[in-house]
């Protein structure tokens, strides 16, 4: 093709203390399942999207828009050879709850057909670096009407089980991953665990705990913390083990990333 594939750009607003951006242009990998503590809201730009969640599929024609609530493990495969080309806003969940008045809102609807709104995000996403409060308030206003057309419940409140406390455990206290110890932990064998893990969570016992080693290593270098300390702090062999794996779960290298929260 004639453009350049992969053109991801990462960026945090200068406004309600940093809704997050992701600007992915002619994009040809795939995003594995993944996690995100915020609210994504996706504008679908070039050709059809597809979000698969643990347990269903959306499709998502251009100019529609795409949305995912915090914790949800969702994958989103790219077109090979064509390329998908999508804006997203990772909202933080305190300003969603500021707007609907409650915590925890699960909205229901994944993929909105409103032209109306879909315009209003796309000229806040060709808007991003102004510090206008101009802006801050179309931005809020884009969200409330968005909020207001979707269907929302509440999350359940249910806490991790033992499997995700024992995981996190692991990481908290780097301690060396094995998944026969794990599985003799619960008095079966590995491949019963790794199936029973899955059932419960939607990923292998692996996955899980690589998922949680890339969301750690988001706040260490949102800190500052140097990239080789991160690598190592949380797990990988080396940074280019670590530059692999983050790239794919974030569509951006993690020198990028941190230049957005450092410069």
């Amino acid at each position: 093709m004639n453009q350049k594939e992969n053109i991801n750009e990462y960026s945090k607003l200068p406004i309600l203390n940093g809704v997050e951006t992701l600007n992915a242009q002619n994009c040809t990998v795939n995003f594995p399942f993944h996690e995100h503590n915020t609210y994504n809201i996706s504008l679908i730009l070039k050709n059809t999207f597809t979000t698969h969640l643990t347990n269903k599929s959306f499709i998502a024609p251009i100019h529609s828009i795409v949305i995912t609530n915090p914790n949800e493990l969702h994958a989103t495969p790219c077109d090979r050879n064509l390329g998908n080309s999508f804006f997203t806003f990772y909202v933080p969940t305190t300003i969603v709850n500021a707007i609907c008045g409650h915590k925890d809102a699960l909205l229901k609807d994944r993929v909105l057909h409103d032209k109306k709104i879909f315009k209003e995000f796309l000229w806040l996403s060709k808007k991003e670096n102004t510090t206008n409060k101009n802006f801050e308030n179309k931005f809020v206003g884009a969200l409330s009407t968005l909020l207001s057309v979707c269907e929302s419940d509440r999350f359940d409140e249910s806490e991790d089980s033992d499997l995700e406390k024992y995981i996190k455990e692991i990481i908290n206290e780097d301690k060396i991953f094995s998944l026969t110890t794990l599985a003799s932990k619960y008095g079966i064998d590995k491949f019963k665990f790794i199936r029973l893990f899955k059932l419960e969570t939607g990923v292998t016992p692996k996955q899980y705990l690589l998922l949680k080693r890339i969301d750690k290593s988001k706040i260490l270098l949102k800190n500052g913390s140097p990239i080789f300390d991160v690598a190592i702090e949380c797990g990988f062999y080396d940074t280019a083990h670590f530059y692999k794996y983050f790239k794919q779960y974030t569509g951006v290298n993690p020198l990028k990333f941190q230049s957005v929260f450092t410069s």
